[in-house]
């Protein structure tokens, strides 16, 4: 190992060493008397998102594997979230990053991309952006990340202090230490293949449940085991969904999943908001409301126990968008169902 590589190493551990873990939220719904519901709050690593823990996971992945070496430019396939992150431990090491990401990615995250040092390459299609990355990788002799490849490997999802190992050690002194079920969307599968690892590994009867997005695959691989198919569209909730099953998707670690409508996603995201002043993403709006769809089935059959999801990431990003009202109309239509939905779950609050 050079001595830059092990300098750059040094630098993104000692970053890990001075962060502290991320808190669990328990929300207060009397209507659901006897359920308790946890939000493991992502938003608050220094990046802003769950992809903080993922990005640190893939510097240290490709450096030790001799990847990245003293001016290797990174290059990234994201629509945001990673890229930002990712851009965080560039430019912490002192390498050059190009994101590539769609060109309705949230003003937001380009700008945090941009703050970090970091250069946004525009496709025009979801689908273009992994092609893209490799032709610019290859321009510029530099290093694809990759994150829909190696997320699922670059996570030691036995523990050392992965989010699975975290979500248990911090639901130890509460009324349902093991919680029924973990409910979490998949962007790379990174993340659902170290929660389903982990549960596996230490033997917890835990049900992980998969949430996805309308225009994803992976609801149909999941339920097909066919990991040919794809279709050609976006999914309109940035960081999740994906248009063919990346090789970090691993659904035969998912217990359960369900498709989400975008409409849904948004309307949890804003009633998280109104119950908790906390603008979040529409990702962790697609996951709240598969964790309230459990939680309302669980209610009918009388049932009690823990249920847990994430906040993703913080809904600043999404001011132009997902918290604009007539955007929300224009793309993804009328959403008011879904609100009414809610309020009948939880007794109209």
């Amino acid at each position: 190992m050079s001595v830059w590589t092990e300098q750059a190493v040094a630098r993104i551990q000692a970053d890990a060493q001075r962060s502290a873990d991320t808190h669990l939220i328990k929300l207060e719904l009397p209507a659901l008397a006897g359920i308790d519901l946890y939000l493991k709050d992502e938003s608050s690593h220094p990046t802003g998102s769950l992809k903080h823990r993922l990005a640190r996971s893939l510097f240290l992945y490709a450096l030790c594997n001799g990847q990245i070496n003293q001016g290797t430019t990174v290059i990234e396939a994201s629509s945001g979230s990673t890229a930002v992150s990712e851009a965080y431990f560039a430019r912490m090491i002192g390498v050059p990053f190009v994101a590539v990401m769609p060109r309705k990615t949230a003003k937001a995250k380009i700008r945090q991309v941009e703050f970090y040092g970091g250069r946004c390459h525009f496709v025009d299609c979801p689908t273009q952006m992994h092609e893209a990355a490799v032709v610019l990788a290859a321009e510029c002799n530099g290093h694809f990340m990759d994150q829909f490849r190696f997320a699922e490997r670059a996570t030691d999802w036995r523990g050392n202090s992965n989010i699975a190992e975290s979500i248990f050690r911090q639901m130890k002194l509460e009324s349902h230490p093991v919680p029924t079920a973990i409910v979490m969307s998949a962007g790379t599968g990174g993340t659902t293949a170290t929660l389903g690892r982990y549960i596996r590994y230490k033997g917890f009867n835990t049900t992980l449940v998969a949430v996805d997005p309308e225009n994803s695959v992976f609801y149909d691989v999941w339920q097909t085991g066919d990991r040919s198919l794809e279709i050609s569209q976006g999914s309109r909730i940035e960081g999740i969904g994906r248009p063919r099953a990346e090789e970090s998707f691993q659904p035969t670690v998912i217990d359960r999943m369900m498709r989400v409508p975008d409409g849904a996603s948004v309307a949890a995201m804003l009633w998280l908001e109104h119950l908790c002043g906390r603008k979040v993403g529409a990702s962790t709006g697609t996951n709240l409301w598969g964790m309230l769809t459990l939680a309302a089935e669980m209610h009918q059959r009388g049932e009690q126990g823990a249920l847990v999801t994430l906040i993703c990431d913080g809904g600043e990003r999404y001011l132009d968008s997902y918290y604009d009202p007539a955007w929300v109309a224009e793309t993804l239509g009328d959403i008011s169902e879904y609100q009414l939905q809610l309020k009948g779950v939880l007794g109209g609050r």
